[in-house]
C-alpha cells in the first residue's frame, strides 16, 4: 500500500460538511481510513455567505476524520456547486502540426482550447472542460487520440462555466480552515465518480444529486458527460413545507421529516396511514396530533414537482438512458423518492451507493447516497496523486 498518498474529499454542503480520508489500496481502489461530518453554517444555495462560519464547520468535520484516521490533513479536493453552474457542449478543430502527422498531447490541448474559446459574461470563468470524444479526419468516437495519425483533429467537449466569485470564496473558506485546495470538482461529477459504473456512463444515465438547497443533474452517454444542469431547490423545500403546513419550527420540521416522512402515499398500508404523530406548534405549549397520511399529503406533491423539473430537462436533451436514473445526496433519502422518480422519469431508478469495487476500509459506515460526493472527491484526489507520481 502506498502510504505517500493521502486522499481527502471535502464535501461542503448547505446543511452538512463531510470529509473522507482515504489511502491507495489494491486494484485502483481506495481504502477509507477516516470520515467526519458536522452541521454546516454560512452557505446558501451552495454559495459561501460567511467565510468564518464555513471555515469553522470545515475544521470540525476534518478534525473528526483526522482523529479516526490518525492522519493530519494538509489539502483536500473540494466540491464546486451552486445554482449558477452552466454546462454546454462545444467543438473545436485544429490542423495536426507534428512530423508524420502523429497527434501529440499538444494538439489535443490546442483542440480543447479552440473548443472552449467562448465569450463569457463579466465575472464568469470556465471551471471545467470534460472531453466527450475526438474526431480524426472524420473518424469519430475516439477517446485517446495521442499517438494516432491524422491531418485534422476535432474535439467535442462539455464546458462548465460559473461566476468566479463563488469559487474564490469557497477556496478562501477552505484556506481559512488551514487547508490547501488540491482540486475543485463539480459536485455531480464527484457523486458520479463514486457511484456509477463504466457501463452506466457508456449506455447512458442521469445522475441527480439532491442537496439541501441545490439539485444538480449530470447526464452521461457514450462514456462521457453530455449535459449538466443545476436547479435552485432541494431537500430543504420539504422541511419548509412541513414547517409552514404544520406551523412548527424548522428544526422540528426537519425531525418530523426524518422520522416519519414519506413522499409516496402508495407505499403505506391503511394501518400506517392512520398512525398518529405528535407535534409541537411554534409558540404553543400543547401538542397537536396528525396522521402520517396528512404528512405524506404535504410531501408528495413537492417531490413530484421537484422531480418533474429535472425530468423535463432530461427530456429536452433527448438523452438515451438505458441505465436509468441514479439519485444521490441527502435529499434522495426521503422514503419513496426512488418510487416517485421512477414514475416521473418513466425510467429505472435507484439510489447511488459507493461502488464496492472502488472503495474498501470503512466503507460500510459511509455507504449512503449522502456520502457519494465526499467519496467521489476523495477517490478523484487519490487518482490525481497516482497520476502525478507516474509522470
Amino acid at each position: 500500500m502506498n502510504r505517500e498518498i493521502q486522499a481527502v474529499g471535502l464535501d461542503i454542503g448547505t446543511s452538512k460538511v463531510k470529509c473522507i480520508i482515504g489511502e491507495a489500496a489494491e486494484n485502483g481502489a481506495m481504502s477509507i481510513v477516516g470520515f467526519g461530518q458536522t452541521e454546516s453554517r454560512g452557505l446558501r444555495g451552495g454559495i459561501v455567505t460567511t467565510t468564518d462560519s464555513v471555515a469553522e464547520a470545515i475544521r470540525r468535520a476534518v478534525e473528526e476524520a483526522e482523529r479516526m484516521s490518525g492522519l493530519e490533513v494538509q489539502m483536500a479536493t473540494v466540491n464546486l456547486s451552486g445554482e449558477h453552474l452552466r454546462g454546454e457542449n462545444k467543438a473545436g478543430v485544429v490542423a495536426v502540426a507534428g512530423a508524420g502527422r502523429e497527434i501529440l498531447q499538444d494538439d489535443v490541448d490546442r483542440s480543447i482550447e479552440s473548443a472552449s474559446a467562448m465569450p463569457l459574461p463579466a465575472g464568469w470563468e470556465i471551471v471545467d472542460r470534460l472531453p466527450q470524444e475526438f474526431i480524426i479526419d472524420g473518424q469519430n468516437g475516439i477517446i485517446e487520440p495521442v499517438g494516432m495519425r491524422g491531418a485534422r483533429l476535432e474535439s467535442r467537449i462539455h464546458v462548465v462555466t460559473s461566476p468566479s466569485a463563488g469559487k474564490q470564496n469557497l477556496v478562501k473558506a477552505v484556506n481559512h480552515a488551514g487547508l490547501d485546495v488540491q482540486n475543485l470538482m463539480l459536485e455531480p461529477l464527484a457523486a458520479a465518480t463514486a457511484t456509477l459504473s463504466d457501463d452506466d456512463k457508456e449506455y447512458g444515465c442521469a445522475l441527480v444529486n439532491i442537496g439541501a438547497e441545490v439539485t444538480s443533474l449530470m447526464i452521461f452517454g457514450r462514456g462521457a458527460v453530455q449535459h449538466t444542469a443545476v436547479f435552485p431547490f432541494g431537500g430543504m423545500h420539504f422541511t419548509k413545507d412541513i414547517a409552514v403546513g404544520l406551523r412548527v419550527s424548522i428544526p422540528e420540521a426537519g425531525k418530523i421529516k426524518e422520522l416519519y416522512g414519506c413522499v409516496a402515499g402508495f407505499l403505506m398500508d391503511e394501518e400506517e396511514r392512520a398512525q398518529i404523530i405528535e407535534i409541537n406548534p411554534v409558540g404553543r405549549s400543547e401538542t397537536r396530533i396528525l396522521s402520517k397520511e396528512t404528512l405524506c399529503d404535504i410531501l408528495q406533491p413537492r417531490a413530484i414537482e421537484l422531480l418533474q423539473h429535472v425530468a423535463l430537462e432530461v427530456i429536452n436533451t433527448g438523452a438515451q438512458m438505458s441505465s436509468g436514473v441514479i439519485l444521490t445526496g441527502g435529499g434522495s433519502l426521503n422514503r419513496g423518492m426512488v418510487e416517485i422518480a421512477e414514475q416521473v422519469f418513466d425510467a429505472p431508478t435507484r439510489l447511488g451507493f459507493l461502488e464496492s469495487g472502488l472503495f474498501t476500509g470503512l466503507l460500510d459506515e459511509v455507504n449512503s447516497p449522502e456520502w457519494a460526493v465526499a467519496g467521489g472527491l476523495a477517490l478523484a484526489s487519490m487518482q490525481a496523486q497516482i497520476r502525478e507520481q507516474m509522470h
